[in-house]
This record gives C-alpha cells, sequence and structure tokens, in this order.
C-alpha cells in the first residue's frame, strides 16, 4: 500500500478485529481513516462501542467511527459469543470510551470517503460483508472510486468453521457477499486456508502478558480466551488462528503472498448445506494458477507463517504514553 493511501476498516468488533485494529494503529504509516462496524461476532453497536474502547486505549480518538448493519441482508444475525465473550472483547474491562459513534450510518460514510478520495481509497472488510454490499447499492459506481478492497473470509481448500465448508463471515451475509465479490473492483480475498496456518500460540501470549503495558496486557487478556477456544473446541492444543490480523497485514503490504491466484469466486446463497460456501475454479492448480485476464479476485492461499511473532512484536512495541507510535 502506498504511503498514507486511506484506509477504512469495516468490522465486527470482536478479539482478532481488535488485534488487527491495534496492529494498524501501531504504524503511523498507515493513514486509518475511518472505522464501520457490522453485525457478525457481536451487533454492530457493541462493535462500534468496542471499536471506539480500542481506540482510546491508544490515543486516537481522533478516527471516526460508523455504526453500519445491524442485520445481513435477511434480516437476522448470529453472534458468536463462545467465542469472543459476551461483549465481544472477552470481558477484558477497558474503560467505556469518551466517544460516541458518529452519526452518519457505516455504508454512507464509504461511500462518501470514496467519492473524497476517488481512486485512493482502500477497503478492508473483517466482518460479513453486509455494509460493502449496502453501499454498492448507494453508489453503483463505487467500484470505480475505490483503489482495493481486503476482505477476510472464505475458504477455498479448507474446511469451514461454522459449517462443513463455510467460512463464518461469508456465512453470515451470503447474499451481501455474493454482490461484493461479483463487483467489478479489484480484491484480494483472505480465506482460511492461510489464516488456519498463521498461528498464534501459548508462547506468543506470554511474551505480550509479560511487558506489563497496557496495549500488550490488553492484547494478552483477550488472546488468553481466545487460545481457551481454539484449545477445547479447534486444535486440542493452545494456539489460536490469525484471521483478521493476517488480513490487515496483507491489505497494507507486510506480508508477502507466495501463492494468490486470480480465481473466478461465487457464493452459494441456497437454503441447503452449502449455504455460504465459497465457490472458487481453481482447475489452474496443476499450472499453478497460471492468470486470466478476466479475475479480478486475487485468493490468497499462503503465506510464509511468520506473520505472528510480526503481530507481537508490534503490539509490544506500543508504550504507555497515550501515542498511536509504537515505542
Amino acid at each position: 500500500m502506498a504511503v498514507k493511501d486511506p484506509l477504512i476498516v469495516d468490522c465486527d468488533t470482536g478479539i482478532d478485529d481488535a488485534l488487527a485494529l491495534l496492529y494498524l494503529l501501531g504504524d503511523p504509516e498507515v493513514d486509518l481513516r475511518a472505522v464501520t462496524s457490522v453485525s457478525g461476532n457481536t451487533d454492530a453497536v457493541t462493535a462500534a462501542d468496542n471499536t471506539l474502547r480500542v481506540l482510546e486505549l491508544v490515543g486516537r480518538q481522533d478516527i471516526p467511527v460508523a455504526v453500519g448493519a445491524r442485520v445481513n441482508w435477511r434480516g437476522t444475525f448470529h453472534p458468536a459469543p463462545f467465542v469472543h465473550g459476551d461483549d465481544g472483547l472477552a470481558g477484558a474491562g477497558l474503560p467505556a470510551p469518551t466517544s460516541v459513534p458518529v452519526e452518519e450510518p457505516g455504508p454512507e460514510m464509504i461511500v462518501r470517503l470514496a467519492r473524497q478520495h476517488p481512486g485512493r481509497l482502500r477497503l478492508l472488510a473483517l466482518g460479513p460483508l453486509t455494509n460493502l454490499a449496502t453501499a454498492l447499492l448507494l453508489e453503483p459506481e463505487l467500484p470505480g472510486l475505490v483503489e482495493h478492497v481486503t476482505i477476510m473470509g472464505g475458504a477455498i481448500h479448507h474446511p469451514g468453521n461454522v459449517t462443513a465448508a463455510a467460512e463464518a463471515n461469508i456465512h453470515n451475509d451470503p447474499e451481501a457477499a455474493r454482490i461484493v465479490l461479483r463487483a467489478e473492483w479489484d480484491i484480494t480475498l483472505v480465506p482460511l486456508d492461510v489464516t488456519m496456518t498463521e498461528l498464534l500460540t501459548e508462547e506468543l501470549h506470554d511474551r505480550l502478558e509479560r511487558t506489563g503495558r497496557a496495549v500488550p496486557s490488553f492484547a494478552a487478556s483477550i488472546l488468553g480466551h481466545y487460545l481457551d477456544f481454539y484449545e477445547r473446541d479447534v486444535f486440542g492444543a493452545r494456539s489460536a488462528a490469525c484471521h483478521d490480523p493476517l488480513a490487515a497485514a496483507i491489505a497494507v503490504g507486510d506480508v508477502p503472498s507466495h501463492r494468490a491466484p486470480g480465481l473466478t469466486i461465487d457464493v452459494d446463497t441456497g437454503d441447503g448445506p452449502a449455504r455460504g460456501v465459497t465457490i472458487a475454479d481453481t482447475r489452474g492448480r496443476d499450472r499453478e494458477f497460471p492468470d486470466r485476464e478476466n479475475t479480478r479476485a486475487r485468493v490468497v492461499l499462503r503465506t510464509e507463517r511468520s506473520f505472528p511473532q510480526q503481530l507481537v512484536e508490534r503490539l509490544c512495541g506500543f508504550s504507555d504514553v497515550g501515542s498511536h507510535h509504537a515505542a
């Protein structure tokens, strides 16, 4: 990402969203222009409140937060308190924010900032894609105004994490995901195929905990809850997937993609067992996915598997002086 390209993060702020935000906030080169919330890990209002708490933790009350879609395209939403805790942040106890969300709805904010920064604005979507789909309906020319969209979501060859084959962000609003993935903009999709290989470990958790400073201590607190979930329900060991932070790092060019072919992607929006499944044409894999001119989506299928250490180094770099700069 070019230095100072404006970035909007659209998220459903639970544990890994918070870690992703902190990763971005630890780099003064990243121009985080706004955050929009969407219902997913928790409801959109709570997600906005959690975002404000995280921003105030690092002294970034200057970044506006807008509440976005409260329900998905079908008028429902399914939170995940068993993963992220009842409040989305594992009851970590961050103080209530002194600021409040702006009145402008999330999709409208996305459209307005895209018009203000034509060809420069980047979007990073870390939750269900309801806000982005709504923004596309509000402004059909949005793909021509946005420089790039990075999406954490989907599963290509990897099993799903909410059904046998569906990933949570896509499954939470398949109709919106289909709209977004079919739009004529440049997309990087960061699916479970890579986020489930970049693992936060107990050793990294302990490193965060030992610093004694506010930001890494908060990160250690929420990561401990995350490790509990993954040990209990997923891996049987204390390792946690690095979903949203990895997508954030890829969005700002910090993590190289060793395999990111251009693929034709669709989403199953039916009511059967395949609902929410990401459908990708991977027939070129035996030829190392030759580039196809008619595909706008790059799907990250392999990374170096060293990002969790990079994330923890960034988090440990925060000082306790209320600055958004790392120490």
